[in-house]
C-alpha cells in the first residue's frame, strides 16, 4: 500500500510556526486571546433546524434577531457523542433530552457562498494516510457531499495530530483497517507520550445497508425512512477524537465531526450533520475556559449569534451523569441532526466548527505544559476519569451502540477510554479546596462568555 508523505522542509516549517504561535499565546499575562481563531466563511442569515425530529434551531434575517418568531413545541432532541470508527456506532447515536426552541420564518434570501476547496490530490498530501475512499473516485465526484465531508474530516484529523506531535515530541501509530460490510477508517493513536497519557484521532467512513436496528433508532427520532425491499443504503463518516493528559492541569479535550446520508426506495436521499467539541478539565482555570468557549464562541456567530448559546445548553444537558447529579466537564457545543436550511450552509458551519480544534485546545495545553503537580493532584485526576469511563460506557449511546452492532470495531469505539482510571468508596473533597471547586462547576454548569 502507497503512503502519501509531506514534503519535510514545508511540513517542518508549518510545526515551528504553529508551535511559534501557540507558545506566544500561552505566555500572554491576561486572559487568552481567541484572536487567532481560523478564519472562514461568514454566512449570515438562517440558522439551522431538523426536519426529522421537529426541532427548530431558529431562522434568521441578517439583522440577527428572530423574525416572526413563535414558541415551538417541546420535541425529542437527539445526542450522541461518538463517532467511532466502525459500522454505523456514534453515527446514528441519540440520546430522551428535550429542547424548547423557538420556531421562526425566514425572511430575508441568504445566498450560497462557497469557499474554494482546492486540488483532490494536493490536499491529500499532507494527511496522515491516504484516504478511505479511492483517490480517483474523490476527484470524480469532488463536488459530492461525501467527498468534501471526506477531505474534511481527513484534513481535521491530520492538522489535530501534527498539532499533537508538535507538542509532545511523540509519533502517532497510524492504524487503517477495513469493514467488511463496506468502507473503514484510520484510527491514529499515541499512548505513553511526554504529554499525553493516550490520545486517539479517528475517522471512519462506512457505507452498507442500514441494520433494523439503526433503522429503528432513526424512525424513534422522527425520521421517516422508506427502504427498497427491506433495504436502506446508507454512508456515514465522521472525525473523532479524545485527548488524555498526563499532567492533572491540562484539561481532556473531546469533539466529533459527522455526515450521515440515507437512499430512500425512490432514489431520493435525507442527509444529516452533527457534532461538537468539549473540555473536560480536572481543576477550574476561569482562563481556560473563557479562552475555550469563546473561540467556539467566534465560529458559531459567523453564522448565526444564537447557535453558540442553543447548542452550549445542548452540550451540558447531554454530558450529565445522572447517577453522580454531575456533568461530565464545563461542555462546550454539542448539535445533531441539523438538516437545514440547505446543505451548503450546515456544511459550512460544520466546517468553521471543526477549524477550532486546534486553536480552542492547543493554547491550553502549552500555557500548562510545565506546570508541577502533586501525587494529590494526579489521585483527583484519576477519580475524574473514574466519571469519565462511567459516562462513556453507561450514557454514550454511540459507544452503546457500535458494541451491540455487527462488525464494529471495539478497539477504535473504546479508543476514548484512559488508559488508568480510579473509584474510591464514598469519595467528596473536601469543602474550600480546589477540587470542591470543580465539582460545584460540574454540578452547577456555568456560563463562560
Amino acid at each position: 500500500m502507497a503512503t502519501i508523505v509531506l514534503c519535510k522542509t514545508a511540513r517542518t516549517a508549518t510545526r515551528q510556526c504553529a508551535g511559534a504561535h501557540f507558545k506566544s499565546l500561552a505566555c500572554s499575562s491576561g486572559p487568552l486571546s481567541s484572536a487567532h481563531s481560523v478564519p472562514c466563511t461568514l454566512l449570515p442569515g438562517a440558522g439551522w433546524f431538523s426536519r426529522g425530529t421537529g426541532v427548530r434551531l431558529m431562522s434568521y434575517g441578517t439583522t440577527g434577531k428572530s423574525a416572526t418568531s413563535r414558541i415551538g413545541r417541546r420535541a425529542l432532541a437527539l445526542g450522541g457523542a461518538a463517532v467511532v470508527s466502525a459500522a454505523v456506532a456514534g453515527l446514528v447515536a441519540n440520546a430522551s433530552h428535550f429542547q424548547r426552541a423557538e420556531m421562526a420564518t425566514r425572511v430575508v434570501p441568504v445566498p450560497e457562498v462557497r469557499e474554494q476547496e482546492g486540488d483532490i490530490l494536493e490536499r491529500c498530501r499532507g494527511f496522515m494516510s491516504p484516504p478511505v475512499t479511492d483517490v480517483n473516485v474523490l476527484q470524480r465526484k469532488k463536488d459530492e457531499m461525501r467527498t468534501r465531508m471526506e477531505m474534511l474530516i481527513m484534513e481535521t484529523q491530520a492538522e489535530f495530530c501534527k498539532a499533537l506531535e508538535e507538542v509532545d515530541g511523540g509519533k502517532f501509530k497510524v492504524d487503517r483497517w477495513d469493514r467488511s460490510e463496506g468502507g473503514g477508517g484510520i484510527s491514529c493513536v499515541m499512548q505513553d507520550g511526554k504529554v499525553f497519557e493516550k490520545a486517539g484521532v479517528n475517522v471512519s467512513v462506512v457505507f452498507g445497508n442500514l441494520t433494523e436496528e439503526a433503522a429503528r433508532q432513526m424512525r424513534s427520532r422522527g425520521k421517516v425512512l422508506k427502504g427498497k425491499d427491506g433495504k436502506l443504503p446508507f454512508v456515514a463518516m465522521g472525525v473523532s477524537s479524545v485527548i488524555h493528559p498526563k499532567n492533572p492541569h491540562i484539561p481532556t479535550v473531546h469533539f466529533n465531526y459527522r455526515y450521515f446520508e440515507v437512499e430512500e426506495e425512490d432514489g431520493s436521499k435525507q442527509w444529516w450533520f452533527g457534532g461538537g467539541t468539549d473540555l473536560t478539565p480536572v481543576y477550574i482555570n476561569k482562563e481556560d475556559a473563557l479562552h475555550f468557549h469563546k473561540t467556539l464562541k467566534d465560529a458559531c456567530d459567523k453564522h448565526h449569534s444564537q447557535h453558540y448559546p442553543n447548542f452550549k445548553e445542548w452540550c451540558d444537558r447531554y454530558f450529565y451523569i445522572r447517577h453522580r447529579g454531575e456533568t461530565r466537564g464545563i461542555g462546550g457545543i454539542f448539535f445533531d441532526d441539523l438538516d437545514s436550511p440547505s446543505q451548503e450552509e450546515v456544511f459550512s458551519f460544520v466546517k468553521s466548527c471543526a477549524r477550532t480544534v486546534v486553536p480552542c485546545y492547543l493554547p491550553i495545553v502549552y500555557k500548562h505544559l510545565n506546570d508541577s503537580f502533586t501525587q494529590e493532584e494526579k489521585d483527583w485526576q484519576q477519580v475524574r476519569r473514574g466519571r469519565y469511563v462511567e459516562f462513556n460506557l453507561v450514557y454514550d449511546r454511540g459507544v452503546k451502540f457500535g458494541l451491540a452492532t455487527p462488525g464494529s470495531r471495539i478497539e477504535s469505539i473504546l479508543m476514548s477510554l484512559p488508559l488508568t482510571a480510579r473509584w474510591e468508596y464514598m469519595h467528596e473533597p473536601v469543602k474550600g479546596t480546589r477540587e470542591a471547586e470543580m465539582l460545584d462547576v460540574l454540578r452547577n454548569p456555568k456560563e463562560w462568555v
